[in-house]
């Protein structure tokens, strides 16, 4: 894949993953305003589980249908149809599997009753992976954001007008549930029209998809649980109140983890592809990504130490949340190590190490559940962000291990120097902005402003000035012409 066109679908799926974030942002937001944490923690506790048991339902199969469709991809009608079968099945076990455990867990009964309405979205979401991933091996993208893109802003108004109505969170799980589906059909369509189905449905065909798919499956599952796991003891351990609580943390995490998930995935049929040419070629590729995401996630960091707790005042208006403005503080650096965790899940897994992966996961789910126990029952809050950092720590160690063994080592001299130097620059932008007694909304922009001027300095550098950037994009029109 060509930068031009790994750029075009990296912006596509940025879009998609941009506008999912930020209208997720806004629903949280107008939730913990209207509603309060404890209504709070019972949509994001529901949540939780739906997402756990649609990833473990539906994202195994995603990633094993973009790998293989990226090398034949003239199996796409088989795949369609048989593939859908195969996960609609799944994903119905998944919503059974999580009735059940919502039933045993001890929740009262307007949480349980939001579990089950939101976990309905399980099936209609894991179908739409389905078509995601044809999109993906055709490095169309651009499909994926125009079936999702319209269709997230419009819900994200319809929730706004009903809490402002005054509904509950079951019915903004109604009308979650109700928005996938919608999601589905528009991706069924435009998929038809690109991939003729092949109506019949391949019994060893299917038996075959999950068999090669249970590693991935059991990967994501471990993973995602990992992902949940300090809300998930919080539940139990604590209460729906101090779920909301935590709850914000990742929410104001989100659009980072997002953009990350939307650049690795967009490089994956890359990576997948420059197995064949050599390590030299997908070192390269690799080095590239983490330091695109070290370029967000270090300055990131510098933003969240300096305007942590008047963006938790600012967006949530409650003084219940500002309690957790040092968690935040703590739990942020566990952005450092994870540019590199999740370009280093799909390397491997294009390389086809995928077991390395599976160890990894759940190695970091037994320290994640042990310290998870013991740091939340003594600290609460503060236990989950450590929880975090532990978690973080060794699924690092264990996937920078398994590359430089396997592969190839890092030329971290080549991936480090731009990311720091934008991070010391919005270090010095924010020392000088605190000798003024300036509006946040005014800093926030001068803040915005710096990282643009210094993230735009270094990438013409990084391609040896703007001269350079034009003789070589002036170029590959003339091969085109």
């Amino acid at each position: 894949m060509g930068q031009r066109k790994l750029l075009t679908n990296s912006l596509s799926l940025l879009v998609n993953r941009l506008v999912q974030s930020i209208t997720s942002f806004v629903l949280v937001a107008s939730i913990a305003r209207t509603l309060g944490p404890y209504d709070l923690g019972r949509y994001l506790l529901a949540f939780s589980y739906y997402y756990i048991f649609m990833v473990i339902g539906s994202q195994g199969l995603k990633t094993l249908f973009t790998r293989e469709l990226s090398r034949n991809p003239q199996e796409m009608p088989a795949y369609l149809v048989s593939g859908t079968f195969l996960q609609m099945l799944i994903s119905i076990i998944a919503y059974v599997v999580q009735i059940v455990v919502v039933f045993v867990l001890p929740y009262n009964s307007d949480t349980s009753t939001t579990c089950y309405i939101m976990g309905l979205t399980i099936i209609p979401f894991s179908l739409s992976n389905i078509t995601e991933a044809i999109f993906q091996a055709q490095e169309r993208m651009n499909l994926i954001s125009i079936s999702t893109v319209p269709v997230y802003i419009v819900r994200l108004l319809i929730m706004l007008w009903f809490l402002h109505l005054n509904y509950g969170v079951n019915y903004l799980a109604v009308i979650l549930a109700l928005s996938e589906t919608l999601v589905f059909v528009i991706e069924w369509i435009l998929v038809t029209r690109v991939v003729k189905p092949k109506w019949e449905i391949k019994r060893d065909f299917v038996w075959h998809l999950f068999k090669s798919a249970w590693t991935f499956m059991l990967i994501d599952a471990v993973g995602i649980v990992s992902s949940r796991m300090a809300i998930l003891i919080i539940s139990l351990l604590g209460s729906e109140l101090m779920v909301g609580l935590y709850g914000v943390i990742g929410q104001l995490m989100l659009p980072f983890s997002l953009v990350t998930d939307s650049v690795v995935m967009a490089a994956f049929p890359a990576m997948t592809k420059a197995v064949t040419l050599g390590k030299e070629k997908l070192r390269s590729i690799t080095e590239n990504i983490i330091e695109m995401l070290l370029c967000i996630s270090l300055p990131l960091i510098v933003v969240i130490f300096f305007l942590g707790n008047d963006l938790i005042t600012f967006v949530y208006k409650n003084p219940d949340f500002s309690q957790v403005n040092l968690v935040l503080k703590v739990s942020c650096l566990s952005l450092i190590t994870y540019p590199f965790v999740r370009t280093f899940v799909y390397l491997l897994l294009a390389n086809g190490f995928e077991n390395f992966n599976l160890i990894e996961v759940i190695s970091t789910n037994i320290v994640g559940l042990l310290s998870g126990v013991v740091l939340i029952s003594e600290y609460k809050l503060m236990g989950a962000a450590f929880m975090q950092l532990a978690m973080g720590f060794t699924g690092f160690s264990l996937l920078i291990y398994a590359v430089y063994s396997q592969l190839f080592s890092l030329r971290l001299w080549r991936v480090i120097p731009r990311p720091l130097a934008i991070s010391f620059g919005m270090i010095l932008v924010f020392m000088i902005l605190e000798k003024f007694r300036l509006n946040f909304i005014f800093i926030l922009v001068i803040s915005t402003c710096s990282y643009a001027f210094f993230a735009t300095c270094l990438a013409m550098h990084k391609f040896g000035g703007v001269h350079s950037m034009w003789l070589k994009l002036f170029s590959r029109r003339s091969e085109k012409i």
